[in-house]
């Protein structure tokens, strides 16, 4: 079996003499390689190739940190084994590197934990195996070799590089922190002076500029403020510094709110072109995605992924919540309803749309968000036309929400229907007919009038039918309430009978049972009577 080994001077092949080497476990791989002499009598080098120069071992050493053949290494292989016609198996450290020398050479390829042993064996034993080199030349080689592989993996193309839309939109965020900060501490700081003027001008930039213009409040009615402030804020300004309530100020204190003055305007300028910067870096960088979401949006994606690659390896549903992480969890934890979106609120369409779409609108333009990010990372030539036809797409279904009318939509993107409006009422044409009155007889109007007079009787009789009919229910109700409230009075009269009858009928039973009592008594009575007279 052959070993294909790769050290900072070139490429080494060796042939293992002992056959159950590559069977052992670790310990007992280690211990053929102990010392030099061991090493020697296990393994035994076969061919090496040296690089001739720094470029050629970059490139190789590159090639193999990808999983890739290089041309050194194939003419190699091929003089080596090919040439020789060895037949012998090739142990190789990398999976990947052995199915491409197998597919592009036909060499069989081994891979395996005691293929990596053995390497660690070779690579312990380096100098002794190869008398061609030396131990010092072996470390200057490694370390060269080192600096410029991290040099190759720093290097980058000055038009592709997104670590600098990182740092521009974390440090665009950082100033307007900074700007807020420093404005509301001039407004607080003069406010002592000239309390009016905070509430009278709202724009920062302004309010700082008439500061620097005027300084002290009893310079403002002298002072032109037409190139700062309109001419009706300018007048209120200075009536308002004339009967102003505030304190007095020292000309000292007066040049520190000059100084911080001038830094809130300097920083405001280099805010502005920082923003130029991000917006020319971005059309460079990802041209479809400052397309669908915009400048600063697009920014903060790939800024809160790390990179444009990492944000075209999410998936729709990261990209829609990326930002918004501490409410998802909170959500989770909590178990509530988890956000809808993150730093994609903050785009035109979502902000276009009302409450109740927003969701549905965040999920629709994450979609073609990540579609987009996938082709300014991985296409070799990014251009707008797949971004154009996405966002064309999006704006149809933000009319389809908010109920407007949707056109189909062609494979450019552009909206397929009416080019104008279309007028579909009939529209009547003039009879010129009308307007001649020849052939009309002198009784011809009197007769029109006639007919016109029968067709008025015609309606009014009809309407009076109408009114006819209508009417007639409300009688046939009058009746049918008559009629039930009468059967209700005989019912009551029928009842109130029966109650009569069911009362004679109980007085006349009790009669009844009362008379044989009387009877009996009268009976006891007559019979006491004549035992008395006995």
């Amino acid at each position: 079996m052959l070993v294909l080994f790769e050290t900072p001077a070139g490429f080494a092949l060796f042939k293992v003499k002992k056959k159950g080497l590559l069977e052992a476990e670790g310990k007992d791989v280690q211990t053929h390689f102990a010392t030099p002499e061991l090493a020697n009598d296990a393994i035994k080098l076969k061919a090496f190739q040296k690089f001739t120069s720094m470029p050629d071992a970059l490139a190789a050493a590159t090639a193999l940190t990808e999983g890739k053949l290089s041309n050194g290494l194939s003419e190699f292989l091929q003089s080596s084994i090919i040439q020789k016609k060895v037949k012998d198996e090739l142990a190789v450290y990398d999976s990947k590197l052995g199915k491409i020398i197998k597919q592009e050479l036909s060499i069989p390829c081994v891979h395996s934990p005691a293929v990596a042993e053995l390497m660690r064996g070779i690579r312990a034993q380096l100098s002794a195996l190869i008398k061609d080199l030396q131990e010092g030349d072996l470390k200057a080689m490694s370390l060269g070799l080192a600096h410029s592989l991290s040099r190759y993996k720093l290097k980058f193309s000055p038009d592709k590089v997104d670590t600098m839309i990182v740092q521009a939109i974390a440090l665009l965020d950082d100033l307007d922190k900074e700007l807020n900060t420093y404005v509301m501490r001039v407004r607080e700081w003069y406010g002592w002076h000239f309390p009016e003027l905070s509430k009278l001008i709202a724009d920062h930039k302004a309010f700082v500029r008439t500061i620097l213009a005027a300084g002290n409040r009893k310079n403002f009615k002298t002072t032109d403020f037409s190139e700062i402030l309109p001419e009706e804020i300018e007048s209120d300004v200075k009536e308002a510094a004339e009967i102003s309530m505030g304190t007095e100020i020292a000309e000292e204190d007066l040049e520190h709110i000059k100084y911080l003055a001038e830094q809130v305007l300097a920083i405001a300028e280099y805010r502005a072109q920082l923003y130029d910067y991000l917006k020319n870096r971005m059309n460079v960088i990802a041209p479809n995605l400052t397309l669908m979401v915009g400048e600063l949006v697009g920014a903060r994606l790939i800024a809160h992924a790390g990179s444009l690659l990492n944000l075209a390896k999410y998936p729709a549903s990261t990209v829609q919540i990326l930002g918004a992480e501490k409410a998802l969890f909170r959500a989770l934890k909590t178990k509530h309803d988890t956000p809808k979106y993150g730093h994609i609120y903050h785009a035109s369409v979502v902000g276009q749309s009302s409450g109740k779409n927003k969701g549905k609108m965040s999920r629709v333009l994450a979609a073609k968000t990540s579609l987009v990010a996938r082709i300014d990372a991985l296409a070799d030539e990014s251009q707008h036309n797949h971004a154009v036809e996405y966002r064309a797409k999006v704006d149809a279904r933000l009319r389809q929400l908010e109920g407007g009318r949707v056109h189909k939509l062609s494979k450019a993107g552009v909206a397929v229907g009416p080019s104008a409006y279309e007028l579909k009422t009939p529209v009547k044409a003039y009879n010129p007919a009308a307007d001649s009155t020849l052939g009309q007889t002198p009784n011809s109007s009197s007769l029109d009038k006639s007919e016109k007079k029968k067709k008025k009787k015609k309606n009014k009789d009809k309407e009076k039918s109408v009114d006819n009919d209508n009417q007639m229910p409300e009688k046939k109700k009058k009746k049918d309430i008559s009629q039930d409230e009468d059967t209700k009075e005989g019912s009551m009269e029928l009842g109130s009978a029966k109650k009569k009858k069911s009362k004679k009928e109980k007085g006349k039973r009790a009669a009844s049972e009362s008379e044989p009592a009387s009877t009996e008594d009268n009976s006891k009575k007559s019979k006491k009577a004549k035992h008395s007279s006995k």
